[in-house]
């Protein structure tokens, strides 16, 4: 069975929980390979609507084991409270989840680093969530940080949290003037955290190695977007992990070889929310609607998302980035309204047009979009499930956007429910899941 890796295209929020909630129905495990709870993937079913922080999008299906991996972090309160709240809606967790040993944990310090640094960071401000998340990944570099594995042993938890807090302590109270913490007000609470835990946390990449050999499919699902990646983003407006299909195998500890597919999720237009570049960015009446038909809120913070159009460029970016084999678009249905579409092809940067995407930041701001412009179809396809029954103009545009990045679409999403999805028959996700033919799941 394929081992397949589903990795946002853009700049995160690509609707990558729906695809891995119906894929994980075709598949034995799924894993969540970094990020932390900065990042909201939102899956609807029915009149039910879940927004996961930190557990994989494929916890609803009973039958789907999964696991955190070792390139998440961790914030154990928060993980607590979503994992209560899915058990209080009849979510079984027993036997379907697993934790890394490995993970490291945000700490209470962290978000206190977070907001203070973002405080003072003036116009390179990033536009961060303030939950821990940048701090945490930056204690792990640092090789003082604290994992999972360390939770269960109480006498080198205590030990690594005095020296964490002296010195985070120092930063806080010395150059940010902010509040600062005491051992004994975490050690507390973090203990108790582990015995909520502790049955879940176990050895993940022994696990996966074990299912693998035995035949069980694997989906890797990441959190955020290619254009967020810390590598490959647009630095340093990104996040603080391998969001790439990269980040699959160092994050999960199972090896490339393992891998063998890589699915990439955009949405029809394009979003991107907090600080930094964003070349297709629109402002006005048709950024407004865009925000208001796509809901463009984030799912954890709230924030309004800024909306532009397609960018062809950066798309092809993501895809040799990547290795992507297939597409998925979501969310052609918010651009029903729109009288006229367009897909960035190119930026205008010192009377050059650029076809590849740069690496210069100052490009990244300076830059203006060369589009192309399409008729709308000013007509609904939320809730098709036939690419057929897709507008011409719809189809046309889809086309176009595949031919400009250079691979084609395996699914189209026609709204936010599991059965409001186009599964193009020749798609690369039929060869890897035939189970998926002429079986979207009901709602």
């Amino acid at each position: 069975m394929p081992n397949v890796v589903v990795v946002g295209a853009q700049w995160g929020d690509e609707a990558k929980g729906k695809l891995v909630d119906v894929l994980a129905s075709h598949v034995d495990v799924v894993v969540r390979y970094q990020g932390g709870n900065n990042a909201g993937h939102t899956v609807i079913v029915g009149r039910e609507k879940f927004v996961f922080q930190s557990l994989p999008s494929g916890i609803l299906r009973p039958d789907c084991r999964c696991v955190i991996g070792c390139g998440v972090v961790v914030d154990p309160a928060s993980m607590i409270e979503e994992m209560e709240a899915l058990v209080q809606r009849g979510v079984s967790l027993d036997g379907n989840l697993y934790i890394s040993k490995n993970a490291h944990l945000i700490m209470p310090y962290h978000p206190a680093l977070d907001r203070a640094t973002e405080s003072k960071a003036g116009k390179r401000r990033i536009g961060t969530t303030g939950k821990g998340v940048g701090p945490a990944y930056a204690d792990k570099a640092g090789r003082i940080g604290i994992r999972m594995a360390d939770l269960l042993d109480q006498r080198l938890f205590r030990e690594k949290l005095e020296y964490n807090v002296i010195q985070k302590n120092r930063i806080l109270r010395e150059i940010y003037d902010a509040e600062t913490f005491s051992v004994e007000s975490i050690l507390g609470p973090y203990l108790r955290f582990a015995g909520w835990l502790a049955p879940y946390i176990t050895d993940t990449a022994l696990l996966l190695s074990q299912w693998m050999n035995a035949g069980r499919s694997v989906l890797f699902e990441g959190a955020q977007g290619t254009m967020l990646d810390i590598d490959h983003g647009t630095y340093p407006f990104i996040t603080s992990s391998s969001t790439t299909a990269g980040g699959a195998c160092t994050g999960s500890g199972i090896p490339p070889t393992k891998i063998d597919g890589c699915l990439g999720i955009s949405k029809a237009y394009c979003r991107r929310v907090g600080e930094g570049p964003f070349p297709t960015e629109l402002h006005g009446e048709t950024a407004d609607l865009l925000r208001s038909r796509g809901n463009e809120y984030g799912a954890v913070t709230g924030r309004p998302r800024r909306t532009g159009w397609a960018d062809a460029v950066a798309l092809r970016y993501a895809v040799r980035i990547n290795g992507m084999d297939t597409l998925a678009i979501t969310k052609l249905d918010v651009l029903d309204a729109c009288e006229t579409v367009k897909i960035c092809t190119g930026y205008r940067y010192q009377g050059d047009v650029l076809t590849e995407f740069p690496e210069e930041e100052r490009i990244w701001h300076e830059a203006e979009p060369v589009y192309e412009e399409h008729s709308g179809w000013q007509t609904s396809t939320q809730g098709l499930r036939e690419y057929a029954e897709l507008p011409t103009k719809a189809r046309e545009y889809l086309e176009r956007l595949s031919e400009l990045i250079g691979v084609g679409f395996g699914v189209v999403s026609t709204g936010p429910e599991r059965d409001e999805t186009i599964l193009m028959p020749d798609s690369p996700l039929t060869q890897w899941y035939p189970s998926l033919r002429g079986s979207i799941p009901p709602r």
